[in-house]
């Protein structure tokens, strides 16, 4: 570089423009948690899926209020209570040029259905109750069910980012899931998407390289489809405590970052270089008791049971905490204290829910009725990586258990361990963070709260094994309601036969919070992705 050049950025430097003009429009990002892998069917986790938009697409998008648009799919109706005819967006090519088709979303379903290297089977969801997908045509796509799937346009933008199908080898593809829809060789690993060869997508950029504990590197599609992203370079980088992260920014390592600790924000309000958003979302940060075993391995009592499995104990929990104290004093006023289990307003959700009130002369009485006046051990299983605060809230919580008679220690894990393990049943009682990425009460409940049935694609994430036959004789057959009306007021049954026998203990709703360098702006998401294509230069 000449002395000329290097005078030149060291002036616009100093004038404070960000460093993406700079840098050829290069953004880079800390972020506060890793995507575990590159394969976009892996691990249903926001990282991961806010990760793989920018490579992968689906039918349906979803905006930064988490309203539906057209993606890859430019129409969608139902045909009947039982199908749904998409018809899909033409001159669309994938990042090695070859032309997107109604093949590549069957091929996508098929991969999906028979995919295992994955982690979580929530990507499976609506998917196993599909009984035919059929491609009349290059732009058509007919899904018929064997339920009514009133949700499945939120379903497709939430569950299938679409992948090509020259990937894999097949003679004539088929909807046979059983059968391996026609694929004759094997079907693609998540580690030949990690070596990014397979990670060959619509979107609005390429992977160049991910490398787990080091970074993501993309570069600019430059054929895609859409609007094209102002940035022509990005890397994500992984930076877990919050300290750090604020630090890369503020030496200008990062042009934007994700979920700075609210305590920070008066730091970043007074720094003149420096701006940030916050935006309320849906996510629900929450503890899974482990109720469902008779015997489980974080928990001793006297008596030798598994007191989680009694009601009176998980109530008398859910009011030990000081839900109000969290909030304000760990989150700086940066969430929304969660008397239910979703946002008030969301489809499905109470009214006028009762508050979870703070009471723990009230929570040992409860504590003593079910035969534990003396308490209990427990550790509590957390991330330390994943939510805002999580480590510090999972210590609040054992604070508060353990001022009950609860003897509580606290076990926390970054998410790259802990996920797999609490996928296995591991815990007796863990932190979780779920998004209600459908916008209606099913977003939540379908997996967490649902007894487990797998076929039925019910109680896939309900790792603490609780089982209500009141809630399953509301919740399941609501599902498959099409009149928004009957399906809404089934759902609030639902929601207070849950709140009635605590399967999960609700805390708060996370606002999402991204700072970055003056001259950038960024739509903060109620979805929580942070997407490269929406931060923006200023001037």
């Amino acid at each position: 570089m000449s002395r000329r050049a290097t005078l030149s950025l060291a002036s616009v430097a100093a004038l404070g423009l960000p460093a993406g003009m700079v840098a050829a429009q290069s953004l880079t990002i800390g972020l506060a948690s890793e995507p575990t892998a590159a394969d976009p069917h892996y691990h249903k986790v926001t990282t991961n899926d806010s990760f793989s938009a920018h490579i992968f697409e689906s039918l349906i998008n979803r905006n930064a209020k988490m309203e539906l648009i057209a993606g890859l799919a430019e129409s969608w109706k139902p045909v009947d209570d039982n199908t749904w005819e998409l018809k899909l967006r033409k001159g669309v090519k994938f990042s090695n040029g070859e032309p997107f088709t109604s093949k590549d979303v069957l091929f996508t379903i098929c991969r999906v259905l028979n995919n295992e290297t994955n982690v979580s089977r929530s990507y499976m969801e609506p998917m196993q109750n599909f009984t035919d997908v059929q491609t009349p045509d290059e732009y058509t796509v007919i899904i018929k069910s064997d339920r009514p799937i009133p949700t499945m346009p939120n379903e497709l933008a939430r569950s299938l980012p679409i992948i090509w199908s020259g990937i894999a080898k097949f003679d004539k593809l088929r909807f046979a899931p059983k059968e391996g829809c026609g694929v004759t060789s094997p079907w693609p690993t998540v580690a030949e998407f990690n070596t990014g060869r397979l990670s060959i997508g619509t979107g609005p950029y390429k992977l160049k390289s991910y490398v787990k504990g080091t970074g993501i590197e993309m570069e600019r599609n430059e054929g895609y489809w859409g609007a094209k992203p102002h940035w022509k370079t990005v890397k994500m980088v992984p930076v877990p405590n919050a300290g750090p992260r604020l630090t890369g920014l503020m030496s200008g390592d990062y042009d934007v970052i994700e979920s700075p600790a609210a305590r920070d924000l008066p730091r970043i309000k007074e720094n003149s270089k420096l701006d940030f958003v916050a935006t309320p979302s849906t996510r629900l940060i929450f503890f899974q008791p482990d109720s469902g075993r008779a015997q489980s391995p974080f928990v001793k009592a006297a008596d030798g049971k598994n007191p989680l499995q009694d009601l009176r104990v998980r109530q008398a929990i859910s009011m030990a905490i000081d839900r109000k104290a969290i909030v304000q004093r760990l989150m700086d006023g940066m969430a929304t204290v969660a008397n239910q289990y979703m946002p008030a307003g969301m489809f499905g959700s109470l009214d006028k829910p009762a508050e979870i009130k703070f009471d723990p002369e009230a929570a040992k009485k409860l504590l003593a009725e079910a035969g534990y006046p003396n308490g209990f051990e427990l550790t509590l299983t957390t991330t330390n990586d994943r939510y805002i605060n999580d480590g510090q809230i999972a210590q609040a919580v054992a604070q508060y258990l353990t001022r009950i008679g609860i003897k509580t220690t606290v076990d926390a894990q970054a998410a790259a361990i802990y996920f797999p393990k609490r996928a296995k049943r591991e815990f007796s009682f863990a932190i979780g963070g779920w998004p209600s990425e459908n916008g209606e009460a099913s977003g939540l409940f379908q997996y967490w709260v649902a007894s487990t049935n797998k076929d039925q694609g019910l109680g896939t994430s309900n790792y603490g094994g609780f089982s209500n036959a009141a809630f399953d004789k509301v919740f399941v057959p609501a599902m498959a309601l099409m009149d928004s009306a009957q399906r809404k007021a089934e759902y609030q049954k639902a929601t207070q036969i849950a709140l009635d026998n605590v399967p999960l203990i609700p805390l708060h709703f996370e606002s999402s919070i991204w700072a970055y360098k003056k001259g950038l702006s960024y739509e903060g998401r109620r979805d929580q992705y942070t997407l490269a294509m929406s931060v923006k230069p200023t001037k």
